[in-house]
């Protein structure tokens, strides 16, 4: 599949979805150095039936999120190699539908940290901002950026343009 695009290129032109996924990550990283330094002094705890509350639906949207996101991820990966295009230059279109791609998913994905983050200033303990950390985190290796995915867009593109 990578026969088309050249290795080198391929990794040159995912720098910049690699360095959307490393701020995401170093992000979730920010909330648990913020929540373990600053603990009491940013928690501002609600009562337990309504943290419980709270926190269940979180749970479930964040269940949720994960699969949603992967069909998502699938769907935009499907459009972007069929949607027909308008430049002359396939590979920075895919470029761009790629970016755009691997940004909803980083996005959704880092939700799932911020409900820990969330959950930890209404004052929750340790636990569950690592539960949700670790699902985050999880989702954001899961929906890493991928050359396989970018080398199909850019073949499709390019098998389009002709």
């Amino acid at each position: 599949m990578l026969g088309r695009v050249e290795p080198v290129q391929l990794k040159s032109d995912l720098f910049l979805p690699w360095l959307i996924q490393g701020v995401m990550l170093a992000s979730l990283l920010v909330y648990v150095i913020v929540c373990i330094t600053l603990g009491d002094q940013i928690q501002q705890p609600l009562p337990e039936a309504q943290r419980v509350l709270i926190r269940t639906i979180l749970y479930i949207v964040a269940i949720v999120t994960l699969p949603m996101t992967n069909l998502l991820r699938h769907i935009q990966l499907r459009l972007n190699q069929t949607m027909p295009f308008s430049s002359i230059d396939p590979g920075g279109e895919a470029k761009k539908r790629y970016l755009v791609t691997v940004i909803v998913s980083m996005s959704l994905i880092e939700s799932v940290g911020i409900f820990g983050f969330v959950m930890f200033v209404l004052g929750d303990n340790f636990n569950t901002l690592y539960i949700f950390t670790g699902l985050s985190a999880l989702g954001l290796f899961l929906y890493r950026p991928k050359a396989h995915e970018y080398a199909g867009i850019v073949e499709a593109l390019t098998a389009q343009q002709k």
